[in-house]
């Protein structure tokens, strides 16, 4: 799997003042879209292997903004895997209304041992879940 789609409605809460979409807000958008990819591979963004908990935390974010969003819009964000790593995975997304673009960011995890004997440290993602990830560029072409 190398993509997902998610829909999801511009509410009051995600709105600043003006009514616009906060620019804090698309992050949560482009986050809540990783988690639903991961659970269509039968993972999540935290979990335990074996005595292990285990987590995928953000070492990079950057998102541009290309036309407000509002209360009410109903967004769609599409993540693409750009990059998987041994031990990172990098998404890029794009949040479009109606298919005119809104946004565009990427992230990039690291599958990290969360409560090891020398704290948070990065592993390599298990095989079980990688082995269900492909980039979207290998899968396409």
């Amino acid at each position: 799997m190398h993509e997902i789609r998610t829909r999801r409605r511009v509410e009051f809460v995600d709105t600043d003042m003006s009514g616009i979409m906060h620019f804090s807000r698309y992050l949560v958008f482009m986050e809540n879209t990783e988690h639903a990819f991961l659970e269509a591979l039968g993972a999540r963004v935290q979990w335990r292997e074996g005595e292990r908990e285990m987590t995928f935390p953000r070492v990079a974010v950057a998102c541009e903004y290309l036309a407000p969003a509002r209360f009410g819009d109903e967004l769609e964000v599409h993540l693409r895997v750009l990059r998987k790593g041994g031990k990172s995975l990098t998404y890029g997304f794009e949040i479009t209304r109606a298919g005119e673009p809104v946004a565009r960011g990427r992230t990039t995890c690291a599958c990290c041992e969360l409560d090891g004997p020398q704290g948070l440290r990065s592993v390599p993602i298990p095989a079980w879940i990688a082995e269900r990830i492909e980039e979207a560029g290998a899968a396409e072409g």
